[in-house]
């Protein structure tokens, strides 16, 4: 049987998830824009999706708009706000490991004038909320430091940030793609703008999320045509897809000692997984050991590459990654290890682990034990390579 972990990438739906959503896939088809009663029924639908989303939030439901995902969200929060507030200033500050959506988009804007301040990080992945207070200026308009790392799940502290940026008067936004399934999720206390989740982290459907956006933040919409959204996301709204985030956000964060008590198993497996990995040589644990999301583990070895670990993980049966699922196929060595200062050797042998809630022990176990077999069958595969790779000696 398949082992799957890698919930960072992705979850399977719930199919309590699916349930709630047939409805609307179904009989409840109609057009939420509609005036007729099938897009009343469909509009009704929505707001209660909305209604749940920003009671996890603890925001006001004209504070969601509802959107296809994490990259839509950050497209939408840092153009939206850099354009709206470019009266005022060009600046902006993030930081080098963030998520390829935020780095590639804070690109263009460099492009069109807009200044970036790209912050560095320490050996654990974990920006200074002093530099961050430091870097903000006087033609600052946004910071956008998302939550939890996507790679390395070293977890930011986002709420000392938000309160810096809260007292300089400048706009944060947060991607918590990765955070919605086990960190607090309340916009107060996090002192942030915009906040960003997708429903395929939590065991929902892919292709839909959702921006908070604070009442009073004015952002220039990136998608024109109709007044969806409160004219923030023209397009007819993917209502069954709103259902379903509802519901996963619903089921997952609805018990606070439920949840709680999940976090704290998927740590122990998570030390459990972290236990069994120390015993191959050669190899390390990247990011915060402590400060990082409980379903995480992100682990490096040297003399192995990790595309050749992953396929060779996935011949046993074990789903697994070397990263970001939106950059794996990328060539490049990984930019947020790079940034963590961690040695090209080890960046090279990169392996990213995630549980999720189905995870059981004997799945960790049975994983480790295939990790440590397929790190040593790789490496001596790449010893003969190395050997014929190597110049000949002089004379020769």
């Amino acid at each position: 049987m398949a082992i799957y972990l890698d919930h960072a990438a992705t979850t399977p739906l719930r199919p309590e998830v699916l349930e709630a959503m047939l409805p609307y896939l179904t009989e409840h088809f109609g057009n939420p824009s509609s005036l007729h009663a099938a897009g009343r029924r469909a509009r009704q639908g929505l707001d209660e999706a909305r209604e749940t989303v920003a009671g996890v939030l603890g925001a006001k439901p004209r504070e969601i708009v509802f959107t296809s995902g994490a990259s839509e969200n950050t497209s939408l929060a840092i153009n939206g706000i850099a354009w709206a507030a470019s009266g005022r200033g060009r600046h902006m500050v993030t930081t080098v490991i963030e998520h390829r959506a935020v780095l590639n988009t804070c690109a263009v804007l460099e492009r069109h004038g807009f200044e970036v301040t790209y912050l560095p990080v320490d050996r654990y992945g974990q920006v200074d909320p002093d530099a961050v207070a430091n870097a903000i200026g006087p033609h600052t308009t946004l910071v956008a430091i998302g939550y939890a790392n996507n790679e390395v799940g070293t977890v930011q502290p986002i709420a000392q940030i938000g309160a810096i940026c809260r007292e300089r008067k400048v706009v944060l936004y947060t991607d918590a793609t990765q955070a919605a399934a086990s960190l607090a999720l309340d916009v107060d206390s996090l002192q942030v703008d915009l906040f960003g989740i997708a429903a395929h982290k939590v065991e929902g459907p892919k292709g839909v999320g959702a921006l908070f956006v604070r009442q009073g933040t004015n952002l220039i919409p990136q998608q024109q045509g109709g007044s969806q959204e409160r004219q923030r996301r023209a397009g007819t709204e993917n209502v069954a897809g709103a259902v379903g985030l509802g519901e996963a956000l619903r089921l997952a964060r609805a018990d606070a000692e439920r949840l709680a008590a999940e976090n704290e198993r998927q740590r122990g497996l998570r030390q459990r997984l972290t236990h069994r990995l120390e015993g191959i040589a050669d190899g390390e644990l990247t990011g915060h050991p402590e400060a990082r999301l409980p379903n995480s583990v992100s682990w490096a070895f040297r003399g192995v590459e990790g595309g050749d670990l992953v396929a060779a993980l996935d011949l046993e049966g074990v789903a697994a990654s070397t990263g970001s699922a939106c950059t794996s196929g990328s060539a490049e060595p990984s930019h947020v290890l790079a940034a963590m200062g961690v040695p090209p050797d080890l960046i090279r042998g990169s392996l990213r682990l995630s549980m999720g809630r189905t995870t059981t022990a004997a799945e960790i176990d049975r994983a480790a034990d295939l990790v440590a077999a397929s790190v040593e069958r790789v490496r001596a595969a790449a010893q003969p390579a190395a050997a014929d790779a190597a110049p000949a000696p002089a004379g020769a």
